[in-house]
C-alpha cells in the first residue's frame, strides 16, 4: 500500500491520482500498486507539482516497513537518523 499526500497542488494532478489510488482526504491518496505503477506515478507528480509539495510513503523491507520521497516544500520534513525517519516541522 501507498499514500501520498499532496500539499498546494492543482487539482488536475489531483484528478490523475485519483485514476489509480482513493483519495481519503483532499490532497491525501492511499492504495496498493506495483513498484512499476508506484514509480510512474511518481515521475507524474514531478512533473505536475508546480509550487506544491507531495510525499509518498511505501512499502520498504527495513527497520520501520516503510521508506518516503519528497518534493517541493512541505510543512514538514523527514530526517533519516541512523537509518530510521523522523519527522520534523519547520
Amino acid at each position: 500500500m501507498i499514500v501520498v499526500v499532496l500539499e498546494n497542488v492543482k487539482p488536475v494532478l489531483r484528478g490523475e491520482l485519483s485514476r489509480w489510488l482513493f483519495e481519503i482526504k483532499a490532497g491525501v491518496f492511499a492504495g496498493k500498486v506495483s513498484a512499476l505503477v508506484r514509480d510512474e506515478l511518481w515521475t507524474l507528480i514531478e512533473q505536475k507539482l508546480g509550487r506544491g509539495s507531495a510525499v509518498m510513503i511505501y512499502p520498504k523491507r527495513n527497520e520501520q516497513g516503510f521508506d518516503a520521497r519528497m518534493l517541493g516544500n512541505p510543512s514538514r520534513s523527514l530526517v533519516d537518523i541512523e537509518g530510521v525517519l523522523l519527522v520534523k516541522s519547520e
